[in-house]
């Protein structure tokens, strides 16, 4: 385990604990708009608290929350709290994200945590392929999918009507369940990933470093992401200029 992946351990237990027992001072969508662009909770706020502490020694951290915070030759995107709406409505689907960029930028270490559940995804330091471990730290495998997966991930699908019918018309069961990162974690269980729309950083970075062992396709407002070529090549064929930035 690295010096990174721990801290970030670290950070998640302490997430992991709050959440699950928050003050109701923090329950509460009111702390202003944050450098992603969302409304920040008093939740979201204590969790980036926790991740900044813990990662502050990897380099400058740019976080969804307040933006660009500390300095360092390294740098650190960082989603505290990935899915904010299902935490707030304790809907058990939220975690956090972070990525460890050098200082050429170049990608070397990917985090995500499931917060609900203390289901956790990191790179193999040695392969660079996805394992999945939990909060404890003391055993990552390789991610394991499974053999013939029947739902897709489908996020932000409320705000694309079109692609929903067209995608229910092909036969594509598909879940939304509200939160980036995760998602793209879990994506090597899932039939497919498709996300339309704005693309930030924070939600993408340390989520499709984790997608490297299946077929991914990035556009200027989407995302595709399959378990196979053939799935990739009939889902480019339902949703035909919905891809086209």
């Amino acid at each position: 385990m690295t010096p990174f992946y721990e801290a970030a351990l670290e950070a998640s237990r302490r997430a992991f604990s709050l959440l699950h027992n928050p003050p109701a001072t923090l329950l509460h969508k009111d702390r202003g708009i944050g450098a992603g662009g969302d409304h920040s909770s008093g939740i979201d706020l204590a969790c980036e608290a926790l991740f900044l502490e813990a990662l502050a020694p990897f380099g400058t951290i740019e976080s969804e929350e307040s933006g660009r915070v500390g300095s360092g030759e390294g740098t650190v995107v960082l989603d505290p709290l990935d899915g904010s709406s299902n935490a707030l409505s304790r809907f058990p689907y939220y975690g956090a994200s972070a990525a460890l960029l050098d200082r050429k930028g170049v990608l070397t270490e990917a985090f995500v945590a499931n917060l609900a559940t203390g289901e956790c995804f990191l790179l193999d330091p040695a392969t660079q392929l996805p394992l999945c471990g939990t909060l404890d730290g003391e055993r990552f495998l390789p991610v394991s999918p499974p053999p013939e997966p029947e739902i897709g991930l489908f996020e932000k699908a409320y705000a694309h009507p079109e692609a929903v019918a067209a995608l229910s018309d092909a036969g594509f069961k598909f879940r939304a369940p509200g939160a980036v990162a995760l998602s793209l974690a879990y994506a090597s269980r899932a039939r497919f990933f498709l996300y339309l729309g704005e693309l930030r950083t924070y939600d993408f970075a340390a989520g499709l470093a984790l997608c490297r062992n299946l077929e991914v396709e990035v556009g200027e407002r989407h995302v595709l992401v399959a378990q196979d070529p053939d799935t990739a090549v009939a889902l480019r064929g339902v949703l035909g200029e919905m891809l086209v930035d």
